[in-house]
């Protein structure tokens, strides 16, 4: 195999695992058990904002080259400082532990008995070893992790949907499509993209990567992207409809919370799938795919940071103890407490972060400053009903987000978005056409 395709491979497989973690994999399965004969409905929905929008934030890095700062910096240098340091407090606070509390409670304290502290002790010193030898995460993580976390999930799937009855149950989705994109915030996706897509940029630097050697780097994440996202799509895919199809093989208990309900699924498909085998197999999955998005979440923030104080590593190396002390603080609470706490904030930053994805990834002549500052603003205001209608079921504003069209979806911000989007592209065309 040749430099160029295997930088390609690493990369793409180091992408992949980077953004394949906790969520990633107990989503889907009981998405598509809860779908049942919608299933395909929810995947579309799902890869909305699990997959594509991901993709287009790692081609927007792609055309950036830079940091998550240079997402915003068109709204304005201080907007843009403000929304990465809560995006990347928001990253170390929720997903990150999330990740260690997805793998003591499915993969270490069904098997060994421990308490969360050891665990999340144990294993964010470990992200912590990775972080701190940043250099070699493309080579640790594409050469080896990722490669043993796609075969595995291959073999699940795989085995699972030959071994089913393919028979689906009945769908317990008013609106599966809109169903599947709620569920795919839950995934991160779009955030990850704006944190791991930044590591992958200064992962490569650190490599030393000469453009004159093979393709520019800009291709190279592009490529990456393109073959990630297939990855992904594949996968999710396959575990939802596994879901759907061992609907009526496998009896979820739904007077558990939600996150018992997905690892009990996912244990039954595996353990239905690979034997008693099965159980060993999940739990080594979960810990990987878990562990893998950690390190992302925790280079990306110590990255910013870094940068941020003139390119200090003492700053990086600060960071990167904050932020696994934080893992191991937070990491402590069941998984579905985390998701609980993270669902109100995601409909509060989501919105900004696809916006700013696909403004990032317009031609020049539509992305404008004052196209950014009119959308943005726009998709805040309209994000702001959904946020406080998650908080506050029976509040004053009911009646205003009635009237906002898909607001009872949590997507009230969409049409304003669109509107905002169209309406500052002609204001500008008009302006520059008057001043010639």
């Amino acid at each position: 195999m040749n430099i160029q395709r295997k930088e390609l491979l690493v990369t793409s497989f180091a992408l992949f695992s980077l953004f394949f973690g906790a969520g990633n994999l107990l989503l889907p399965p009981l998405l598509g058990y809860n779908a049942g004969e919608n299933w395909i409905w929810v995947t579309i929905g799902f890869m909305i904002t699990a997959v594509l929008i991901p993709i287009i934030g790692i081609l927007a890095h792609a055309r950036l080259q830079g940091t998550m700062y240079d997402f915003g910096k068109k709204v304005a240098p201080w907007f843009s400082s403000i929304y990465c340091i809560i995006v990347y407090i928001i990253s170390v606070a929720i997903p990150s532990p999330r990740t260690a509390s997805a793998t003591h409670e499915i993969a270490i304290h069904p098997a060994f008995g421990t308490s969360p502290l050891l665990t999340s002790s144990i294993y964010f010193a470990l992200v912590l070893v990775f972080v701190l030898n940043r250099s070699k995460i493309l080579n640790l993580i594409g050469k080896f992790l990722t490669p043993l976390i796609v075969i595995i999930l291959l073999a699940v799937i795989g085995i699972g949907l030959t071994s089913s009855s393919l028979t689906t149950g009945t769908s317990t989705f008013e609106t599966p499509l809109v169903s599947g994109i709620l569920e795919g915030y839950q995934t991160f996706d779009a955030i990850g993209a704006v944190v791991v897509g930044a590591v992958i940029i200064v992962s490569l630097n650190f490599k030393n990567m000469k453009v004159s050697r093979f393709e520019s780097k800009r291709k190279l994440i592009r490529k990456s992207g393109f073959i990630a996202g297939t990855g992904l799509f594949v996968i999710y895919a396959g575990l939802i409809a596994v879901g759907a199809y061992y609907g009526s093989e496998i009896a979820v208990d739904t007077a558990l919370s939600s996150d018992m309900q997905r690892a009990n699924l996912l244990r039954g498909i595996s353990i239905a799938a690979l034997g008693n085998f099965g159980n060993a197999v999940l739990s080594i999955l979960i810990a990987l795919a878990c562990f893998t998005t950690a390190v992302g979440i925790v280079a990306g923030t110590a990255d910013y940071f870094r940068g941020v104080f003139n390119k200090s590593n003492t700053a990086y190396f600060v960071t990167a103890v904050i932020a696994c002390i934080a893992g191991v603080g937070v990491g402590q609470l069941n998984f579905h407490s985390i998701i609980v706490i993270a669902y109100p904030v995601l409909l509060f930053i989501y919105p900004i972060t696809i916006v700013l994805i696909i403004l990032n990834v317009l031609p020049e002549r539509i992305g404008t400053p004052l196209v950014f500052r009119t959308v943005v603003i726009v998709t805040f205001i309209f994000s702001i009903p959904d946020f406080l209608q998650y908080l506050i079921p029976e509040n004053a504003l009911i009646s205003f987000i009635d009237s906002i069209p898909l607001a009872n979806k949590n997507l009230g911000w969409v049409l304003p978005a669109v509107i905002a989007l169209i309406v500052s592209n002609l204001f500008q065309s008009s302006k520059t056409n008057s001043d010639s």
